[in-house]
């Protein structure tokens, strides 16, 4: 593609992303296309799902009168040759094929050579575009691409269009529908029925929500209070660096403060504020607004400034959420909305109140989704297209089996989820009668069912629930509610706490394990590919200050208790494991002498997460007391699967033929070297695959505490026998779909279907 080529395109792809609404969109694009590509026509047809039919949508070089009202069956024309075959068509004699569809009210009969491109948006047909010219001729490869690369940037406009629902692509714009349904993907599972927060991260312009002014004259007044700050900030700002910078180069600061003037950016944004919004979003709209025309501009002096703008809104929107303090508080029907929530955000707030969190990005096992379903809070991820600033409080069902949330639910959806709420709610109420039971099979084989922990409402339900210990300690979280790294002493106490509460059971705490997924907010590690970086124990040998305070908390805490086990997270070498280890008997050696007193030494394991380890298990052994695997990672490094990317969760599944036989193959060498092996990822927390884990022979699984129950009523129904021959069966399948199937049809068919997280597809 030439360098004017990419000209034309970016332009192009600016004034689209500009436009205030998908039609506009779609008419910038047509005639833009045919004045760049001097050709007679270009059309775009866009499919109506509903009615399998293609619609001609906007055109130069047609008649007028026939956009809007001129449609294709998916199967006629060229246009639907075009969709059908999912590729480009590209002819220089169209009215002489097969496919030529005749349509009067166009005109195209004037028109011979035809060039179609589908628009596709996840593996989907969105639509067809069209350049047509009156002359016999094959449009060029250059002409092919220049288009397929529109047409990608277009898709993902359109996409978002369907789904934002404040516009129905097939008639003129209107406003927010009454329902409106999203697909995500299952985080934590539950129901639950609520009125949307958003959780935006503080001046950020573009996650600001819309939301009505409760009293215009408050919110101008508080707009006139940002803007006087902004200016004397500014004005600091230009007297503190009069000696530092040019005259020239502190011209910007006057370039503000004329932004800044009366008649300036506050005069529009207060004609936003009258017309009802409120200050924050007036403030993101005005300054959008201006970036957008900004982009578009060729001078390119006054394209930079679109980081001025930008840092100009920041500004003023950080003084307006000072002063915001009527932010509605949580109630027990909040369901949390926002674009990634952190882990040290959510643990931040109270989770009791929190009935169900929704994000765009992510996916099922991020460590958020970990610590959410450990806390019981129904969670969905991935949900890419819910359009978040729209949703201030509106109500909302959220459906964490299928991964759905419905925006404006209709009264009979609300009250058929509230009848599976109940449903679910009596579920929980029989499960407890195996607070008190031992997970024996009716054979009677005893499976020890341990506790994944990191707040102490892990530790209360675990022990509430009859754990036998904690099989994962993650010592992260209390690194990531600090605003630094927690000092030795500190560290000492929360690891007591844990300790003590299962005193003379084991308790396996892991190293510090952050990177990936799990951000410290005072050390953020930004990486190309953070799943394969600097984390778990690269980071804490290449920081022994960190891991030393930490193991030697760890060893303080124990002291009288004697439960302690410690567990080396990402582990890939054997060399790690001995740098580890001499730290560890160093810092035993020293606490010892310290505190003048006898601590027992701990037990030493590693985690299997990298698949490296299934290798070289006997090196391994020689130097570790145990082995846990963290089916999560593993799964997601055998799989080549980012488990944190909401476009590939469909191909991440523990149920996996290579995860289920190579675990079964650790298991056996693990007990060949006389190791014991536990399992402490969310695979251990399904009842359906800590069955088949059971048969393999793990020692322990170990879980959240939301699943303990469950794992156990099924541990309590199927004999071992039984669970060995599903073994068998599952490990010849070939497909992980297969797999769970197979386990589910088991579980209903044996009294259990109550354990099996079906999708209930609910249909209004």
């Amino acid at each position: 593609m030439s360098n004017m080529q990419l000209d034309t395109l970016r332009r192009i792809v600016q004034e689209i992303n500009a436009s205030i609404s998908l039609h506009e969109s779609l008419d910038i694009m047509v005639n833009q296309v045919a004045e760049a590509m001097h050709v007679d026509v270009c059309s775009i047809y866009l499919l109506d799902e509903r009615n399998q039919r293609y619609v001609l949508m906007a055109s130069k070089g047609l008649k007028a009168e026939s956009v809007g009202h001129v449609s294709l069956n998916t199967s006629e024309g060229l246009v639907g040759l075009v969709g059908q075959r999912e590729e480009i068509v590209n002819l220089h004699d169209a009215p002489s094929h097969e496919r030529f569809l005749y349509l009067a009210e166009t005109g195209e009969e004037l028109y011979s050579s035809f060039l179609g491109v589908p628009v596709m948006y996840r593996r989907k047909v969105m639509g067809v575009l069209v350049v047509q010219n009156q002359e016999k001729q094959d449009f060029s490869e250059a002409a092919e691409s220049f288009l397929v690369t529109l047409c990608a940037q277009l898709s993902g406009v359109i996409a978002h269009a369907h789904a934002v629902g404040n516009i129905d692509v097939f008639r003129k714009p209107n406003s927010l529908p009454t329902y409106k349904t999203f697909q995500g993907v299952a985080g934590s599972g539950g129901i639950a029925l609520g009125r949307a927060i958003i959780l935006y991260p503080p001046a950020d312009l573009a996650a600001v929500p819309d939301r009505e002014a409760d009293d215009i004259s408050e919110e101008l007044e508080l707009l006139d209070h940002a803007i006087a700050a902004v200016r004397t900030e500014i004005e600091s700002l230009d007297e503190k660096m009069q000696d530092a910078l040019m005259a020239e180069e502190r011209a910007l600061f006057s370039v503000f403060l004329r932004m800044l003037d009366e008649n300036a950016l506050p005069a529009e944004i207060k004609d936003q504020i009258r017309d009802g919004n409120w200050a924050q979003g007036a403030v993101r709209l005005v300054i959008e607004k201006h970036i957008a025309l900004f982009s578009q501009m060729e001078d390119e002096y006054l394209r930079e400034r679109v980081s001025d703008l930008k840092d100009l809104g920041r500004r003023m929107l950080a003084f307006l959420q000072e002063a915001d303090s009527s932010h509605r508080e949580l109630t027990d029907e909040s369901i949390l909305i926002g674009e990634e929530i952190s882990t040290a955000a959510l643990v931040e707030l109270p989770v009791d109140k929190i009935a169900a969190i929704v994000t765009t990005e992510g996916a099922m096992n991020s460590h958020m989704v970990i610590v959410a379903r450990a806390l019981g809070i129904p969670t969905v991820v991935g949900v890419t297209e819910l359009p978040i600033n729209t949703l201030d409080d509106v109500e909302m069902i959220v459906d964490a089996h299928q991964g759905r949330v419905f925006i404006n639910p209709p009264r009979r959806l609300r009250a058929r989820y509230k009848e599976i709420q109940k449903e679910e709610e009596q579920i929980a109420k029989d499960l407890r009668q195996y607070e008190t039971r031992d997970a024996i099979t009716p054979d009677g084989v005893a499976v020890k069912l341990y506790v994944n922990t990191g707040l102490m409402i892990d530790v209360v339900r675990g022990v509430q629930r009859g754990a036998k210990g904690v099989g994962l300690y993650r010592s992260e979280i209390p690194f990531m509610l600090r605003d630094r790294f927690p000092g030795e002493e500190e560290q000492r106490t929360i690891y007591r706490q844990q300790l003590s509460h299962f005193a003379n059971k084991p308790v396996v705490m892991r190293t510090l394990d952050i990177g990936a997924d799990k951000d410290l907010p005072y050390f953020a590690i930004d990486e190309e590919n953070s799943a394969l970086g600097w984390r778990g124990i690269r980071f804490t040998l290449d920081h022994p200050e960190i891991f030393s305070a930490q193991i030697r908390a760890m060893l303080k805490a124990s002291i009288g208790l004697n439960n302690l086990h410690i567990l080396l997270p990402m582990v890939t070498s054997v060399s790690e494991v001995e740098e580890a280890l001499y730290l560890l008997d160093r810092d035993w050696h020293a606490v010892q002498e310290e505190e003048q007193v006898k601590i027992q030494k701990p037990k030493i394991g590693i985690m299997v997460e990298v698949p490296s380890v299934l290798l070289q298990i006997e090196e391994f052994a020689e130097l570790v007391d145990f082995f846990s695997v963290g089916s999560n990672d593993l799964t997601q490094y055998l799989l080549a699967v980012d488990r944190n990317n909401p476009r590939v969760a469909n191909v991440y599944s523990h149920f996996h033929p290579s995860v289920l036989r190579a675990l079964s193959r650790l298991v056996k060498e693990c007990h060949k070297y006389d190791k014991p092996i536990s399992l402490c990822g969310e695979m251990a927390g399904d009842p359906l695959s800590a069955v088949l884990l059971m048969a393999m022979g793990f020692n322990t699984l170990s879980m959240s505490s939301s699943n303990i129950l469950r794992v156990r009523k099924a541990i309590c129904h199927i004999p071992m026998s039984e669970a060995e021959q599903l073994l068998d069966k599952v490990l010849k399948m070939n497909n992980p779909l297969m797999v769970k199937s197979w386990m589910e049809y088991y579980f209903k068919t044996h009294g259990l279907a109550d354990m099996v997280k079906t999708n209930r597809l609910v249909s209004v």
